[in-house]
C-alpha cells in the first residue's frame, strides 16, 4: 500500500505530533552533549556536528509549528486546509541546513590555515557514539511515521537526521585520525567534507518541498487505484480527467465518471456518493470531487471550429 492510502486522520495527527516532539527532544539533548565535548576536544569536526545539531533544533521547532498548522482544519479563508505549511517548513529547514554548511566552511578554512591540536579524543568519540544511537532511534520512528502519513515535513527532517548519521561517523573518523596520525589538518578537512554532504541534504529537502508546492500528481500506483475503484461500481461505464495533488497529510482528488445518459439525476447523485465513499475508504485523508457525465459524451463531442 502506498504512503497516501490507508491513513486514519486521528492516528495521523498523533503520529505527526509524536515525530515532531521526538525530533526537538533529541536535538536539544545532543546540543548539550556536543557542546561539552567540543569544549573538551577543540575539534572543528565536532564543532561542525554541534552547529548541525543547533540547526537541527531550530529546524525541528519550525517543523513542529508547521505540522501543528498543517493539521488545522479548513476555515473560511483556507477552504483547502493548511497542508502546505509542511513543504514551506521543508524549505525553511533547507535554508537552515545550507546556512550551517556555509558557517562550517568558514571555520574549517580558518582551522586549515593554522590547525590546532585535537585533545581528549576519547570524550568526543563517546559523545558521537551516543549521538549515532539517538539519531538511529529517531530515524526509525520517523520512517514509521512517514510510511503511515506520507508527511513531507517529517520526511525532510528524517533526511537531515539520516545525514547526521554519516556526519557523526565522519567526526569519529576525524578524531581517530587526529589521535593515530598526529595530523591536525585532517580535522578541518573532514569538516569540509561534512559541509558538502550537508549541502547535498539541503538540496534533497528542497526537491521534496517543491514537489508538493508545485501540486505534483500523486504516485502512479495511487492514481491507478483511484481509477480502479471508480470504475468498479456497476453503474460506472468509465472514468476520465483524474486530477490529484497533495498538501501535507491531505490529498485532493478530482475526476469525472461516465454514467448511462438516461439515468435519473437522483440515481446519478447516489452513484457518485458511493464512488466517493469507496475512494475515501482507501484514502481517508482525501478531499474528493466527482463530476457525472453521460457515457460517451467525451468521445462524441466534436471540437468547435
Amino acid at each position: 500500500m502506498s504512503s497516501t492510502a490507508g491513513r486514519d486522520p486521528v492516528a495521523t495527527q498523533r503520529l505527526l505530533r509524536l515525530a515532531a516532539g521526538a525530533s526537538v527532544a533529541v536535538a536539544a539533548s545532543l546540543i548539550v552533549l556536543k557542546a561539552g565535548a567540543y569544549v573538551a576536544t577543540d575539534s572543528v569536526a565536532l564543532l561542525s556536528s554541534l552547529i548541525d545539531s543547533l540547526l537541527d533544533l531550530a529546524a525541528s521547532v519550525v517543523n513542529m509549528l508547521a505540522i501543528r498548522q498543517a493539521l488545522v482544519p479548513p476555515d473560511d479563508e483556507h477552504r483547502f486546509g493548511h497542508g502546505k505549511a509542511e513543504p514551506l517548513a521543508g524549505l525553511a529547514q533547507a535554508a537552515f541546513i545550507a546556512g550551517s554548511a556555509v558557517l562550517l566552511f568558514f571555520e574549517a578554512a580558518r582551522r586549515l590555515a593554522d590547525p590546532p591540536p585535537v585533545s581528549n579524543t576519547g570524550v568526543g568519540i563517546a559523545v558521537m557514539v551516543v549521538s549515532i544511537l539517538a539519531s538511529l532511534g529517531l530515524v526509525a520512528l520517523q520512517r514509521h511515521v512517514i510510511r503511515r502519513t506520507g508527511s513531507v515535513a517529517v520526511g525532510a527532517d528524517s533526511l537531515h537526521y539520516q545525514s547526521d548519521l554519516l556526519l557523526n561517523g565522519s567526526v569519529i573518523l576525524s578524531l581517530l585520525a587526529s589521535r593515530w596520525f598526529a595530523a591536525p589538518w585532517l580535522d578541518p578537512l573532514f569538516a569540509i567534507g561534512i559541509g558538502l554532504f550537508i549541502l547535498w541534504s539541503a538540496l534533497q529537502i528542497i526537491r521534496l518541498s517543491v514537489t508538493q508546492l508545485m501540486d505534483r500528481e500523486l504516485p502512479d500506483e495511487d492514481r491507478a487505484r483511484i481509477m480502479a475503484i471508480a470504475t468498479a461500481h456497476p453503474d460506472v461505464v468509465d472514468a476520465h480527467d483524474l486530477r490529484t495533488r497533495s498538501a501535507g497529510p491531505q490529498a485532493f482528488v478530482q475526476l469525472h465518471i461516465e454514467l448511462d445518459g438516461g439515468m435519473p439525476l437522483r440515481r446519478a447523485h447516489a452513484v457518485a456518493d458511493a464512488v466517493e465513499a469507496a475512494i475515501r475508504a482507501e484514502f481517508p485523508q482525501a478531499e474528493i470531487i466527482i463530476h457525472q457525465d453521460p457515457a460517451g459524451l467525451e468521445r462524441n463531442t466534436v471540437p468547435a471550429k
